[in-house]
């Protein structure tokens, strides 16, 4: 590598980290210290990679960068300074103030060095003065919560709340750690008293979150098994307690194998708890609620968070160890003899994780062992255990069918698995029944396997429709037909079934629904019927008119089982018609009808007018608040896919403007923000979007209030994308213009999500209604300061273009770019200077605001004029010796009609005359 090279690198870095663009200026820096060898000059390297963490916030980056410039040179002040900063933000006050001393020392005139002192020496005293009554604080606490006699209730409620309290802030929660807190915590835990467990197990969180070294110490008082007993209690909320500090302590740990403090010692402490929670799945007297929790943990820490991370071993790792213990859950049928305890979640649960852990996989012999792993398992019930065994193995099959598919569809190919599943469907036993007949149904979703189905299994699920005394199984044998039956979709010629039948069976599924006498698990299966013969026009019109069947619906979105939610979501994606139309292209529809083959149909009732009417049906039913209710709900049944649903559904109800104020009075604000932030792509594009429209047409601090705000920008930034629609783009655009000139905070947050380069990319727009959006979401902007620098910066378009939008045709976009130039003119005298350098037409431009029709041009045209006049001599000089000086005369004699502009017109002109250019007018005063 040339030292040019290096050093064009090192260039390049100082320059995008002055421009602002600090991730690139990181790169920049990294590329040339992988070039240098000179240990100096990798010093600085090292410095001002610290400079770019600590704008990047990356505070652990920073303090590492630093001390290697440091030991280079132990008298380097900025790499000290700099690591102090990032040692004040890791909370590690005392040695930022022996790095802000030793600065301090080397530069004593530095006045920046002494204010940092001084200020930090401050907020040190206050943290001392704090921590010395916290001290005996925290012994009696322990006292009054592990003395036995002790038996004021409220005296130990009391205790307990301070100390989680306290172990909220890092002070309190280190003083709790070093005051032997840890074991004193573990005895409160052992005391089995649901009370005291809770107020440990919430005081751990506080000494664990974020900070891996004290998850270590917790992980090595406490242990594995002891964590995992804990989450396996009868206690509900123990439990969850137990659930949430594992969640933070896995979070710990994960981030010190990313940041590579200890990494293998936290490999192994990961892979300890994972083991423990993967026996507790298996584990008898564990409580059903205690195995959901384990598989939601497992859910949220094994399987990689995006495909960006390349190390997938984790979920390797649990799949050989665990997954025959996943699916012993999976296939667990309730109420046999001797089964675990499960709550009508579990299943739910297992599959979802499952799905997780076969999406984790990265190739194909990796796939080939996790299917080999559940034919094995399936295998071990099928052969060999009479029917006992072969009911695990089709319940088995079910929950590979609603999670990893291929793996479901992998092991129906078993011999004889599929002969087992019809003939246990005629079976006269209820639960086995029902256990083979919902395998059935799964099946059927796969369309590898539905045409054989459609042969077998559609005259046997009839026949115990017509047959079957038991309401639970005929629910679920309709189920089976209407999924057959709904295989043409929404194409209203496809129809499976003879006319009317769809319409009887909807009838039969809403009154099923409606039956309170019955069981949550056997309703949710109605809603999976009417998921499917929702597909049909006349059963949605039937279904928004029955007031009681929608309340229903709405009533078992907030019960236990919520397995029900992704048929709740498809039913309501249907009845609003917000899943994706494909447009057939209309010569290839001639050409089907010349050559007789099949042409998709559209349904009278699936018009514009009729969803409409639908859409406002459900909302006066009450759909907002269901759908917010689902998604506040933290459970694994709400996957991506369904999420997706529920974005759709509220793109929908937002679609007309007058209905977006009641969507957000029940919530529907809320709960968008967590829909555009995570998910699959098109899920969190239209949650964004429907962000977007509540923005604009509403006030947005009422729709968002407080600082939720704040986490709109994000979802609105992501509309800007080029991948994004035109009408997303232009409904971002808008909606930021109307966030940007609410508050600089609010601009400061737009900046920071860097969306005034894309914004800009938009002013180029063709479409001229992206293009003025973008011009006026830049006007408000400009506002921000750093936006204003960006005109001033030298060899940039920017001036020149809001120039020349200042003449266009289009009203709004002249107002739109004369108002950001009165503005800009108005603060920076260097901008005026250069407009007449920008263009030759500059003078055209801004003598047709002043002559424009429109009192508003004619005014920002007036202030823009009287700015540059006011800026400099020969700008004003130009501005006399044309034709300005005639128009400017005339206006500033229109006082009666049009105050404002004629002011503007006397000021340009009074300061022309005390430049001595023009001769002071015998009238004026």
């Amino acid at each position: 590598p040339t030292a040019a090279s290096r050093e064009g690198f090192r260039a390049q870095g100082n320059a995008l980290f002055q421009a602002g663009d600090h991730a690139a200026a990181l790169a920049a820096y990294t590329e040339a210290l992988s070039l240098c060898e000179a240990e100096p000059e990798r010093a600085v390297l090292h410095r001002n990679r610290a400079a770019c963490y600590l704008k990047l916030e990356d505070y652990a980056k920073a303090e590492a960068d630093a001390s290697k410039a440091i030991e280079a040179d132990g008298r380097d002040v900025k790499a000290l300074f700099r690591r102090s900063q990032a040692l004040q933000k890791l909370g590690r006050l005392d040695q930022a103030v022996t790095d802000l001393q030793r600065c301090v020392s080397l530069e004593p005139k530095n006045k920046a060095f002494q204010e940092a002192l001084r200020s930090l020496g401050s907020s040190m005293h206050e943290r001392v003065s704090t921590m010395s009554c916290t001290d005996s604080k925290v012994e009696q606490m322990f006292q009054i919560l592990l003395d036995p006699d002790e038996k004021d209730a409220d005296k130990k409620q009391k205790a307990a709340q301070n100390l989680i309290v306290l172990a909220r802030e890092e002070a309190g929660a280190e003083k709790i750690f070093q005051s032997d807190g840890v074991r004193l915590l573990t005895r409160l835990l052992d005391t089995a008293k649901a009370d005291l467990m809770l107020a440990a197990l919430r005081t751990l969180v506080g000494l664990c979150a974020g900070h891996r070294s004290r998850t270590a110490a917790v992980l090595a008082e406490l242990e594995a098994p002891r964590l995992s007993a804990v989450l396996g209690v009868e206690h509900e909320q123990v439990s969850l307690a137990a659930c949430n500090l594992l969640h933070v302590m896995f979070d710990s740990l994960k981030e010190g194998l990313q940041k590579d403090f200890r990494g293998k010692e936290d490999a192994v402490d990961l892979k300890v708890l994972i083991k423990h929670l993967l026996e507790l799945l298996v584990l008898e007297g564990a409580s059903a609620h205690g195995r959901d929790n384990a598989l939601n943990l497992l859910i949220k820490v094994v399987p990689r968070k995006s495909s960006k991370e390349t190390n997938n071993s984790l979920s390797l790792w649990v799949i050989d160890q665990g997954l025959k213990k996943v699916l012993e859950v999976g296939s667990t049928v309730c109420g046999a003899p001797g089964s675990l305890p499960v709550t009508e979640n579990s299943r739910m649960s297992a599959s979802v994780l499952l799905s997780k852990l076969y999406d984790d996989l990265k190739c194909d012999a990796e796939r080939e062992n996790f299917h080999r792993l559940c034919k094995d398992y399936v295998r071990s019930w099928f052969e060999g255990h009479e029917l006992a065994g072969k009911l695990r193995a089709v319940q088995a099959v079910s929950c590979l069918l609603q999670g990893p598919s291929d793996a479901g569809n992998g092991v129906l190919e078993l011999e004889g698995m599929m002969d087992s599943v019809l003939s246990l469907c005629a079976s006269v036993c209820e639960a086995h029944q029902l256990v083979a007949v919902e395998a059935l149904i799964h099946a059927a979703d796969k369309a590898k396997r539905a045409s054989f189905i459609t042969a077998n299994g559609v005259s046997l699920l009839k026949e115990i429709y017509k047959h079957s005394e038991r309401d639970s199984i005929r629910i679920r044998a309709l189920v089976g037909l209407c999924k057959l039956g709904s295989a043409g979709g929404t194409d209203f010629s496809m129809k499976q079934f003879a006319e009317g039948s769809t319409m009887k069976l909807a009838k039969q599924c809403r009154k099923w629904l409606c039956n309170e006498a019955m069981d949550a698990g056997t309703r949710r299966w109605a809603v999976e019927g009417l998921a499917y013969l929702t597909f049909d026009a006349d059963v949605k019109e039937e279904f928004v008119e029955d007031k009681a069947a929608m309340q229903a619906m709405f009533h078992l979105v907030r019960s236990e089982d919520r397995s029900v939610l992704y048929a709740v979501a498809s039913t309501l994606v249907n009845c609003t018609n917000s899943y994706d139309h494909e447009e057939p292209d209309p010569q290839m529809l001639e050409l089907a009808k010349y050559a007789k083959q099949h042409v998709p149909e559209q349904h009278p009732k699936d018009k514009p007018d009729f969803v409409k009417r639908r859409v406002r049906k459900l909302l006066t039913a009450g759909v907002v608040s269901a759908l917010a209710c689902i998604v506040k709900s933290e459970n694994p049944a709400l996957t991506d896919s369904c999420r997706e649903l529920i974005s759709r559904v509220f793109l929908a109800l937002v679609e007309e403007a007058e209905d977006r104020g009641g969507v957000v009075a029940q919530g529907g604000g809320k709960a968008l923000i967590p829909l555009s932030l995570e998910g699959t792509e098109v899920g969190q594009t239209k949650a964004a979007q429907a962000l977007a429209k509540i923005t604009i047409t509403s006030n947005p601090e009422l729709a968002f209030p407080g600082e939720r705000i704040y986490e709109v920008v994000r979802p609105l930034v992501s509309l800007l994308h080029l991948q994004r629609t035109g009408l997303e783009n232009f409904e971002g655009l808008m909606a930021l213009t109307n966030l940007a000139g609410i508050s600089e905070r609010l601009r400061q947050k737009i900046l920071k999500e860097k969306a005034v380069p894309m914004i800009e990319g938009y002013m180029f727009e063709e479409h001229e209604l992206i293009r003025l959006a973008a011009t006026e979401c830049m006007c408000n902007m400009a506002m921000s300061k750093e936006v204003q620098e960006l005109f001033l910066a030298e060899g940039s378009d920017r001036l020149k273009l809001m120039v020349l939008y200042s003449g266009e045709e289009d009203e709004k976009l002249r107002r739109a770019a004369s108002g950001t130039l009165a503005m800009l003119t108005a603060l920076h005298p260097a901008i005026c200077k250069r407009i007449p350098q920008v263009t030759v037409h500059w003078l055209e431009i801004l003598q047709a605001l002043l002559l424009s029709p429109s009192v508003e041009l004619q005014h920002r045209g007036a202030v823009v004029v009287m700015n540059m006049v006011a800026a400099e001599r020969e700008v004003a000089e130009q501005l006399m010796a044309s034709e300005t000086l005639e128009i400017l005369s005339v206006l500033a004699k229109d006082d009666q009609d049009k105050p404002r502009v004629a002011q503007a017109a006397k000021a340009s002109l009074a300061q022309a005359v005390a430049y001595g250019l023009i001769q002071p007018n015998p009238g004026q005063a």
